[in-house]
């Protein structure tokens, strides 16, 4: 599956890109990614970390479940997406893993499971995108400590967090076990 979710999302990476009129050379100075990363990334010759996920992006307009997506296609979306046909990826920095739930290019709800290791922190360092993507953290396991760096949030099992993706954001797993969330993004769709 890690094969066919580095292909997955270089193809997406490929055609948002191509999609945006945006060279390697463009996508990287407005990503802060540089264009050998990129490049590597669009051939499925490198796994990406979150952060650098995060920046790219936030470079195209869209939210980083959205590169998970199939690149458009002719035909219309289905609009069911079996467990087995989920995209999994997970980050090789923190280990955290994300499955896409949601069937794409359906509806403008997108939803994503994070497993999120314990001890483990990621910083995104989001920045403000062409468009407004909301998101809700809904833990279901464990707790996580979520927001930005003058305010976070400490959130145990049934808790849920109305975000804006629009400046930096910590997430870090303080307890002794794995946490999960279920995010739903809203204005992310490309």
């Amino acid at each position: 599956m890690a094969a066919d979710v580095t292909d997955l999302l270089a193809a997406r990476l490929r055609d948002l890109r191509s999609r945006s009129g945006l060279s390697l050379d463009a996508l990287a100075q407005r990503s802060g990614v540089s264009r050998s990363n990129i490049s590597l990334i669009e051939r499925g010759a490198s796994s990406p970390s979150a952060v650098v996920l995060d920046k790219l992006a936030t470079a195209l307009g869209v939210s980083v479940a959205s590169l998970f997506e199939s690149p458009a296609r002719a035909e219309a979306p289905s609009p069911l997406l079996r467990v087995a046909d989920q995209p999994v990826w997970s980050d090789p920095a923190s280990g955290y893993r994300r499955r896409n739930v949601s069937p794409p290019g359906v509806s403008p709800l997108q939803l994503v499971d994070v497993v999120f290791p314990p001890g483990q922190t990621v910083r995104f360092e989001t920045a403000e995108r062409g468009s407004q993507i909301h998101q809700l953290v809904w833990m279901i396991e464990g707790q996580m400590q979520i927001g930005p760096d003058h305010q976070r949030w400490h959130l145990a099992a049934g808790d849920c967090l109305a975000l804006r993706l629009d400046a930096p954001l910590n997430f870090h797993n303080p307890g002794p076990k794995a946490a999960r969330y279920l995010v739903a993004l809203t204005g992310a769709a490309s």
